[in-house]
């Protein structure tokens, strides 16, 4: 077990890059890995000597959506101690979209659930030709709120249509098809793939940069207000103590088909 579940670290050019730390698990999330995200985002954000964020994962994978763990200790908390956990999910993938310097994400290998969420929450994306993508959440019964409104920016609500309505699998190319993923790299060659994207950003005024971005996200109506959040969040939370969701979670734990499936 990792120590520490977020790493950060900013480069004398002003690079910061934050990178989930949860290997044994595929960086899946839990309520710490959340917190301490969430906790990390406004100090980069106010520093001066940060230009952009750099997000990616360590070990095989980027991202592989929630812990099991974590998933079976929301089933038997409280209504608002779950609702609680549902804002922190949503709130967390807000304030990275609406993080007020370039982010960049760097996905290889697996990218399940939460993670496209996050991909999608960056202001770009480059992806190995290893990376692996799915929105799983209907899968198991339960809904991807805290993620919809970035991934409907990112990939477009007729892909989402399909995709979060299907929970299929699709790779780097398919995402690069659809507009979520802007480069396709080798694999192994993310850094690569991330240099002169990151060179281009620093040869820009660094105020313009944010403005502009600020800009795009009220344009675009990409900010998520808090109702909104509170909104998503309890939906969120509801369907996630549902008997749907209890019969989805045990079906992928026993690897049989859920009940819902007609044989």
């Amino acid at each position: 077990m990792t120590d520490q579940l977020l790493l950060t670290e900013t480069d004398g050019r002003g690079v910061a890059t934050v990178t989930l730390n949860r290997p044994e698990v595929n960086n899946a999330y839990n309520r710490e890995l959340l917190e301490a995200l969430q906790a990390a985002l406004p100090g980069l954000a106010a520093d001066d000597a940060v230009r952009c964020l750099v997000l990616r994962g360590n070990g095989k994978h980027f991202q592989a959506g929630a812990d099991l763990k974590f998933l079976k200790q929301t089933a038997t908390l409280s209504a608002a101690e779950n609702d609680a956990m549902s804002r922190l999910t949503t709130s967390c993938i807000r304030d990275l979209n609406e993080f007020p310097k370039p982010t960049l994400g760097l996905v290889h290998g697996g990218c399940f659930g939460g993670g496209v969420g996050m991909a999608a929450a960056c202001d770009i994306v480059v992806a190995s030709e290893d990376a692996v993508f799915a929105i799983t959440e209907v899968r198991w019964g339960v809904v991807a709120g805290p993620i919809v409104p970035q991934l409907v920016a990112a990939m477009g609500a007729q892909e989402v249509r399909r995709y979060a309505l299907t929970a299929e699998r699709f790779g780097a190319i398919e995402a690069k098809r659809m507009g979520f993923v802007h480069d396709v790299c080798p694999e192994g060659g993310l850094d690569a793939a991330a240099a002169p994207i990151i060179d281009a950003i620093l040869l820009n005024g660094p105020d313009a940069v944010a403005e502009t971005k600020a800009m795009i996200l009220d344009v675009a109506g990409l900010r998520v207000g808090d109702d909104f959040v509170a909104s998503l969040a309890k939906a969120h939370s509801a369907k996630r103590q549902s008997e749907e969701a209890a019969e989805g979670f045990q079906s992928f734990i026993e690897k049989r088909k859920p009940a819902w499936y007609p044989e």
